[in-house]
């Protein structure tokens, strides 16, 4: 028992000096890198300059900031801001829209994009294949503004839907949806996955085109059928990929923006359509507040990586793809 303890031991330390060997960077490895950390050079420059050195303005959410006293003249009134922002009731109300919109958006717009590149996938005409994946990147070029003015028009009470419920009668008269508090979700969440479907296919198509071809025979040769071979071959394979960009969208979920909410809400549903950026622009920087603006970029960030170590820890257990 004790040669094989030692033995165990010998081997978890060669793993750890394999390891150590392996993180090592050497003069060697960078020079025969050189070229791919030329061309990642921008990129870091650019994360340093736009993504870390704004964090530096972080330390206004801790003072009464006013520009003309600067960053060493304002006083500094440590968690005020926060305890400000956690007092206010339409904090809570924004955040229940941006968490609301947000967890919608993420579960309808991941199983649209994983459903249409699956059609996609089994689509064997290519001409028809590349004409509809292209057809289908449209919208996300289109600007919120367009799309805002589309899906108004359309609700609209002599747009199209209505005049289809009302030839199939199921409707007597129109519906305001526009004017319909309880319909504002589903309305942001059709027109966010109408929009981003077609972009957020790509990279599973792109999962896809990697799978090996000989299961697919191999499954062909056993008798299976076309939804057989995408539901055990297909959608296990791209699994990892699912978990990763799930894992990168749910850290983004209270980063939901506000233009869709501030183009398709009017003063009739303002009050689902208040979320937490537009709370921040509206009762921090419209009003001077900038302490204040910044306490709630502060909580969005925090939350955010709350959200990312949870799931991706989640997916580690599982043993499924993961983050870090």
């Amino acid at each position: 028992m004790e040669g094989m303890k030692i033995i165990e031991e010998a081997v978890i330390v060669e793993k750890k000096k394999r390891n150590n060997r392996q993180r090592k960077i050497t003069w060697k490895k960078i020079k025969e890198q050189k070229g791919l950390i030329f061309m990642a050079l921008p990129f870091v420059i650019w994360l340093l300059i736009f993504a870390y050195a704004p964090l530096i303005g972080w330390v206004v959410a801790f003072q009464d900031y006013l520009p003309q006293n600067g960053f060493f003249g304002s006083e500094w009134v440590g968690f005020k801001h926060f305890q400000v922002l956690f007092s206010e009731p339409l904090f809570y109300t924004a955040m229940k829209n941006t968490l609301g919109m947000g967890s919608l958006g993420l579960l309808f717009g991941t199983l649209s994009s994983i459903g249409f590149a699956l059609i996609l996938n089994e689509v064997r005409f290519s001409k028809f294949k590349k004409l509809t994946q292209t057809i289908s990147y449209l919208p996300h070029f289109v600007s919120w503004v367009v799309v805002a003015n589309i899906v108004i028009q359309t609700l609209s009470t002599t747009g199209v839907v209505n005049e289809v419920l009302q030839a199939l009668h199921l409707v007597d008269k129109p519906i305001n949806f526009m004017a319909q508090p309880g319909y504002f979700w589903g309305i942001v969440t059709v027109a966010d996955v109408w929009k981003e479907t077609g972009w957020n296919a790509i990279i599973y198509l792109a999962a896809m085109t990697s799978i090996d071809q000989e299961m697919y025979e191999a499954a062909r040769v056993d008798g299976a059928n076309r939804w057989q071979q995408m539901w055990n071959i297909t959608l296990p394979s791209i699994r990892p990929i699912i978990i990763i960009l799930l894992i990168m969208s749910i850290g983004n979920l209270v980063n939901i923006g506000f233009e869709k909410q501030m183009l398709l809400g009017n003063n009739i549903v303002a009050n689902e359509a208040l979320v937490i950026e537009k709370y921040a622009l509206d009762y921090g920087i419209g009003m001077f507040r900038y302490s204040f603006g910044t306490a709630i970029g502060i909580f969005k960030s925090v939350v955010s990586i709350v959200l990312i170590f949870i799931f991706n820890n989640i997916a580690k257990r599982t043993g499924e793809g993961q983050l870090m």
